[in-house]
C-alpha cells in the first residue's frame, strides 16, 4: 500500500485556541490570502477545503454531493509555530517545552565557538528576515567574508552567505559546526544554510538552503522503517527528521519541483508494487510568500498546486491514499514576518472513496502519523489516534 503526504508548508486554517500567547490571535492564513488576492482553488474545494470549518473558499464553495474527500483540521498540542514543532508532532512526537528561541541574539559563548569554527567574525546575530539581512548586510559581507548570522521568533541559527564568496560545501561545514555547538542548554530546532547571489540588494538562492535538525525521539518513521516499509522524504522533510527514518531522499528546487518528483515517484511506487510512504513538503508557500508578506504570490503559489491536484489524485493506486496536510500558519496579512499559531489543514483522498468524509476536528496533528501506521501495518504506540477507517 502506498500513502503519500503532502505539505502545504503554513497554509494555516485559523488561529488556535491559544494563538493570543503567540501574538495570533485573528490570524487565518488561507482566508486572509484569498481575501487580499482572490483565486479560483475549485480542485480543493472539490476535495473538500471548502468544506473545512472557518474556511471561506467562495466562488468555489461547492455543494455538499460534489465533494469527493475526507476533510477536517487539527489541533497542534506542542508549544510551538514552527517547522519542527509541526512536523515532529505529525510523527508522534509531542512536545512538553518549546524549542529554545534567542530574541536577543545568540550569546558570546556560542558566537565565540562558532567564530572559531569559521575561523572568522560574524555580522548581525539578531532577529531579523532573511531578505532584509543580506540587503543590510551582504555588502558588508561581501567586503569582510564574515557570514550573517541571524535568528527570527523560531528556533533558528541561520547562516548567509554569498556563493562567490563562500563556497557552499564549506557553508554547510559551518553549518554542521555551528549544530554540534547549539546543542544542550543552547540547543535550537534547525541551523539553515541561507545562500544568496547577485549584486545588491542581492536574490536568495532558496534551491540550496539545507537544513540542519536536532535528532527527533523515536517516531512514526522509524516503525515505518523497523516494519521494512519504504519511506521517501522530498524536499525539505529529510531535513527536518535530521536524515532519520527515510530509504530515499529526493532533493527539490521550488513546488513545482516538487510536485513533479513527487508524481514521478508515486507512479514508479505504483508500478513496482511498493508498500510505504511518500513525505513531501512545499516551502514556497511559507518561505517565498509568508515569510515576505506576499498575498498575491502566495495565492498564485495556491492556484498552482490546486491546478496540479488532479495530476497528484490521478498518481494514487487504488488501494493507496493521499493526505494533504499544513503544519503552521505564516498569515501574509498579519504584522511582523514570523509564523503565525493556527490550525492545521486535513484533506485526504482515496480512489474508492466515495463522497464527503468529516474528520472533524482532530486533537492533534499526531493523528496524521497514527493513522500512517495503522495502514502501513507499522507498530505505533505512542500518540494520535488513526482516521484510517473513515478512509475505507
Amino acid at each position: 500500500m502506498l500513502l503519500t503526504i503532502i505539505v502545504l508548508d503554513s497554509v494555516g486554517m485559523g488561529a488556535l485556541p491559544d494563538a493570543a500567547k503567540f501574538g495570533d490571535a485573528g490570524a487565518h492564513t488561507l482566508n486572509h490570502t484569498l481575501e487580499a488576492a482572490p483565486v479560483h482553488l475549485p480542485n480543493l474545494a472539490r476535495l473538500g477545503l471548502s468544506r473545512v470549518p472557518t474556511v471561506h473558499t467562495s466562488p468555489d464553495t461547492v455543494p455538499a454531493g460534489d465533494v469527493q474527500g475526507a476533510f477536517g483540521r487539527m489541533r497542534e498540542v506542542s508549544p510551538g509555530k514552527d517547522t519542527s514543532t509541526g512536523h515532529w508532532e505529525f510523527m508522534g512526537v509531542q512536545l512538553e517545552h518549546p524549542f529554545q528561541v534567542f530574541p536577543e541574539g545568540f550569546p558570546p559563548t556560542v558566537m565565540d565557538r562558532f567564530d572559531t569554527a569559521t575561523g572568522r567574525g560574524h555580522l548581525c546575530n539578531k532577529p531579523y528576515s532573511g531578505t532584509d539581512v543580506i540587503r543590510d548586510y551582504g555588502e558588508e559581507h561581501l567586503r569582510t567574508g564574515f557570514p550573517i548570522v541571524y535568528t527570527s521568533a523560531d528556533s533558528v541559527f541561520q547562516i548567509a552567505a554569498h556563493e562567490d564568496v563562500v563556497p557552499l560545501e564549506t557553508l554547510y561545514e559551518w553549518c554542521q559546526a555551528a549544530r554540534e555547538i547549539l546543542q544542550g542548554e543552547y540547543a535550537v530546532a534547525r541551523v539553515i544554510a541561507r545562500p544568496f547571489r547577485g549584486e545588491y540588494p542581492f536574490e536568495r538562492a532558496n534551491e540550496h538552503r539545507r537544513d540542519f535538525s536536532l535528532v527527533p525521539p523515536h517516531n512514526v518513521l522509524d516503525a515505518l522503517r523497523e516494519k521494512g516499509r519504504a519511506v521517501v522524504g522530498i524536499g525539505k522533510i529529510p531535513d527536518i527528521y535530521a536524515h532519520r527514518g527515510f530509504s530515499e531522499e529526493i532533493h527539490t528546487d521550488n513546488n513545482a519541483d516538487g510536485l513533479q518528483k513527487t508524481v514521478t515517484r508515486m507512479r514508479q511506487a505504483a508500478a513496482q508494487g511498493e508498500d510505504g510512504l511518500i513525505f513531501t513538503n512545499l516551502v514556497d508557500f511559507d518561505a517565498k510568500y509568508g515569510h515576505r508578506r506576499d498575498p498575491r504570490g502566495y495565492s498564485q503559489a495556491l492556484a498552482a498546486f490546486d491546478t496540479a491536484l488532479p495530476e497528484l489524485l490521478a498518481a494514487v493506486p487504488e488501494d493507496g491514499a493521499l493526505l494533504v496536510i499544513s503544519d503552521h500558519g505564516n498569515d501574509p496579512t498579519w504584522h511582523g514576518t514570523d509564523h503565525t499559531r493556527e490550525y492545521g489543514l486535513l484533506l485526504a483522498f482515496r480512489p474508492s472513496l466515495t463522497g464527503a468524509v468529516d474528520l472533524g476536528e482532530r486533537a492533534t496533528f499526531a493523528d496524521v502519523g497514527a493513522t500512517v501506521a495503522e495502514a502501513l501495518q507499522a507498530e505505533w504506540q505512542g500518540p494520535g489516534e488513526s482516521f484510517w477507517a473513515r478512509l475505507k
